[in-house]
């Protein structure tokens, strides 16, 4: 069961973002600390995030960029200064853009954009908070490697996968496929060097969600409030065996 003090969420104003906020804020063991950020926290995309802010104490909407690395920094500050001492446990790296696309139109500066948002935004934000998720792990009492004491997940895609490249007869979007699997072997990478941290580090498929940008490109099967109960029981099973892999919503692996 994922029993974490701390949880830094990115791109939470919206989509899965925001209904793993959601879904965390109601859990019987929930986080004393619930950090959702997100590009505009006083934006009209913002106002159901405010709602829920609004109503449970130890929830803190944090204004951060992943694009702008000051703001990333400005961040990291206030979540330094909030926990007083302490760690972070979780950190959620989901803020994604897509932008539709085929072989033929792809643009050069929209795949910048896309691999900017996608990747180097997930890099620098796990830079900034890693002495963070570095204390959570060294004050754990726990051995191995879980999602309760310090582990970094991606929100990757299996649309990134270059084996089964999903939903390829329904939108080529070559921008965030290629982004999602550079995206996979960031995770990779970090997982590598962080195992001495005991830092887990994992990429998350969640399925095909009924999000905006899910359904930009087609029609989803599956809503985002199944997709995160299923993923908060899957981050509470993680272990060292799963840092580094490429896993589903069920905890199942993906082909790179």
């Amino acid at each position: 069961m994922l029993n974490a003090r701390s949880v830094l969420v990115t791109g939470s104003n919206r989509g899965i973002g925001l209904e793993f906020i959601r879904q965390l804020l109601e859990k019987s063991n929930r986080p004393e600390w619930i950090f959702a950020t997100c590009r505009d926290p006083e934006g009209p995309r913002a106002q159901e995030l405010r709602d829920l802010a609004a109503k449970h104490q130890g929830m803190e909407i944090i204004q951060l960029d992943v694009n702008n690395p000051s703001s990333i920094q400005a961040a990291a500050e206030r979540v330094t200064n909030h926990v007083r001492g302490a760690g972070l446990n979780l950190l959620f790296n989901n803020a994604g853009i897509l932008r539709p696309s085929t072989l033929e139109s792809e643009k050069p500066e929209v795949m910048a954009e896309v691999y900017q948002n996608n990747v180097i935004g997930p890099m620098m934000v796990s830079q900034a908070f890693l002495p963070l998720l570095k204390k959570a792990s060294q004050e754990s009492l726990q051995d191995g490697m879980s999602c309760s004491k310090a582990a970094i997940v991606n929100v990757s895609s299996e649309g990134g996968s270059i084996t089964n490249l999903l939903a390829w007869d329904v939108s080529h979007v070559i921008n965030y496929r290629c982004s999602k699997a550079a995206l996979n072997m960031l995770t990779r990478c970090q997982a590598m060097e962080l195992a001495v941290d005991k830092i887990l580090c994992v990429a998350l498929h969640p399925g095909w969600v009924q999000t905006d940008m899910g359904n930009s490109v087609g029609q989803p099967p599956m809503t985002v409030e199944a997709s995160m109960r299923a993923i908060l029981n899957t981050l509470g099973h993680l272990s060292e065996k799963d840092s580094g892999t490429f896993v589903n919503w069920e905890g199942t692996v993906v082909p790179w």
